[in-house]
Formats: C-alpha cells, sequence, structure tokens
C-alpha cells in the first residue's frame, strides 16, 4: 500500500460492521449512534485526505488471542450473557453499566480482531499508523471481568498479539480517557514488557489511578499515573502529558505505541467533566509520532467518547494528525 503521494505508507481507518450492531438501548451513554456519528466525520473528510488515510477490512480473531489476556471463565460469562439476550430478545446486564444483546459477543470480538489487524498491517509497514474505532470499548475490562461498558480488552488482546506473532519486545498503551482505564493497568501490572501511561480525570469512576499506583513485581515503574482534576485547562492538561510523556521515553525505549483515546475527555462530554477540544487530540497524537522512537508503530483506538458529534470531530482530528495533515 502506498499514500497519494507514492511512497508514504497510508493510514488506516478501521471499524468492524458487526461494532455498529452491539446495542444497550438508546437511553444508555454507550449507544449504536456513537459509530455512525463516528463514520459520518471520517467518511465526509476522506476525500479532503486525498488517500492518505484508506479505509481497511477488518480480518478474524482467534480464541487464542483472547486467551492471551482474559480468562476462559470470562469468555463464558460474556458468551452466557449473550446467548440468554438472544432466547429472551432483551438485553442483559453484567453489571449495572454493563449490558450486552445478541450481537455483542460479535461486536466486541470485530473490534479486537480489527485492532489486530491494525497493528498486523503498521508493524509489517503496510500502513503508516491506524485508527480503529473499537466498540464496545475496552480498558475497563479486566482478565476476568466485565465493567465501565467495556467487555474484551481490545487494547491488552493487540498487544498480547503483537508479543506472540511478531515478536515485539516493549509495547506503550498511552491512555488519555477522561477514566482511568483499570483493566488495562491490572492487567500488565506486574509486566515489565507493556508501559501503561494514563492522563485521567480524578476522582472519578473507576477509583483507580492513584499517582502512587506504578506497578508491582517485574512491573515496578512501568505504570505512571497522572491524575488531573476536573475543569483543567487544555493548555495544562497538554503541558502535564507531554512532560510525563517525555519521562516515560526516558525510562522505556518501546517497539510499538497503542494509544487508547478516549474522546470523553473533550469540553461537553456528559461523561466527563475535562476541556481539550479537537484540536488538542490534534497536537497530542502529533507529538506521539514526532516523539516516538525510530520504527515503532503507532496505533489508536476508540474508547470513550460520549458527545457522537464531537466525538466525530475528535475522531477526524486524530486522524488527520496521524496522516500529519492540519
Amino acid at each position: 500500500m502506498t499514500g497519494s503521494d507514492g511512497n508514504f505508507p497510508p493510514v488506516g481507518f478501521l471499524i468492524h460492521s458487526d461494532a455498529s450492531l452491539h446495542d444497550t438501548g438508546w437511553g444508555h451513554p454507550e449507544h449504536q449512534g456513537r459509530l455512525r456519528a463516528v463514520a459520518s466525520s471520517v467518511g465526509q473528510d476522506l476525500l479532503a485526505l486525498d488517500g492518505r488515510v484508506i479505509q481497511v477490512e477488518p480480518g478474524n480473531i482467534e480464541e487464542e488471542d483472547l486467551l492471551r489476556v482474559h480468562t476462559g471463565v470470562h469468555l463464558t460469562k460474556i458468551r452466557d450473557a449473550v446467548a440468554l439476550a438472544t432466547r429472551e430478545s432483551r438485553l442483559v446486564s453484567l453489571d449495572p453499566d454493563t449490558v450486552v444483546s445478541t450481537n455483542s459477543w460479535k461486536a466486541a470480538c470485530g473490534s479486537s480482531a480489527a485492532l489486530i489487524k491494525a497493528v498486523k498491517l503498521v508493524h509489517d509497514k503496510e500502513l503508516s499508523t491506524a485508527f480503529v474505532a473499537t466498540r464496545p470499548p475496552g480498558h475497563h475490562a479486566t482478565a476476568d471481568r466485565s465493567m465501565g461498558f467495556c467487555l474484551i480488552n481490545h487494547v491488552a488482546v493487540a498487544a498480547r498479539w503483537l508479543q506472540a506473532n511478531r515478536k515485539v519486545q516493549k509495547v506503550l498503551i498511552i491512555d488519555w480517557d477522561v477514566h482511568h482505564g483499570n483493566g488495562t493497568q491490572d492487567i500488565f501490572y506486574a509486566d515489565g514488557s507493556v508501559y501503561y501511561f494514563s492522563l485521567h480525570q480524578w476522582p472519578h469512576f473507576p477509583g483507580s489511578g492513584a499517582a502512587d499506583e506504578i506497578g508491582e513485581g517485574e512491573g515496578l515503574g512501568m505504570t505512571k499515573n497522572v491524575p488531573v482534576e476536573a475543569r483543567t485547562s487544555s493548555v495544562t492538561y497538554c503541558d502535564l502529558f507531554l512532560e510525563n510523556f517525555d519521562q516515560v521515553l526516558q525510562s522505556f525505549d518501546p517497539d510499538f505505541i497503542l494509544i487508547s483515546a478516549g474522546f470523553d475527555v473533550m469540553e461537553g462530554d456528559p461523561l466527563g467533566d475535562l476541556c481539550l477540544e479537537p484540536k488538542d487530540l490534534h497536537f497530542l497524537t502529533t507529538e506521539v509520532i514526532r516523539c516516538a522512537p525510530r520504527g515503532c508503530g503507532v496505533v489508536a483506538a476508540l474508547e470513550g467518547g460520549y458527545n457522537p458529534k464531537r466525538t466525530g470531530l475528535g475522531v477526524k482530528a486524530v486522524l488527520r494528525a496521524l496522516a500529519e495533515v492540519s
């Protein structure tokens, strides 16, 4: 694959067709309209990006890909809940926030499959970078628990896939969702090969992510949490990001960077109280690309973002930054 200039590999945009079928009910914040808004915003921009960003068909996922991260009991619990939802033609709750419907298993697996396809193509230099519109989100899902709208931890699945199938040694996960990614932190907390770096509103759901949570065992020092107060200005937020990102890169030399891109960090999101604008997400993405070690792959995945129109604008801004377009 090449971009419009003939030598710049294009940026991939991936969205699995089953992801939009995950039905939580229209009164739920994580409803089906989120992806429709994202697809509409990106679709309107693809012509302007003139081949720099291309839509890529997702691949498939194997059970072993999920089992590198999640327990078999956890996966069975999701399948059983989906089967019940199908038999009784209703939504089934896994916890007060997290519900499944007939197509939820296919949506979660399809989104992980899309992210695996993205990291494979970026690692193999067929894409320069990529953005994957995963749904349901993933960063709250632990190895054995669904929560916070999340069933499968897509970013964790992709990190383990890279390590198992492309012999990637070190993965950095950057999480700028307004909520702390407790699931991702928990999965890698004692792992010295995956660094988890998060900025998140504090105090806020799910209650984890204090600055003194820094990892344990072989993972000691491989977790960096930067709690930020509600209404922190975008300037202060971006300064905190750059300062701490520089510290991460001074101590950890990643072969691949995965971004848990939460758009609930933007002004006006109903589930957050931070102040970023699409231009700020463009700036943060540009800085990640600029500062990443030479040869390091970068792929972003959708996490939160519950104002559909604003989320669509944010995704467009991130894609433009990945494509090095202002």
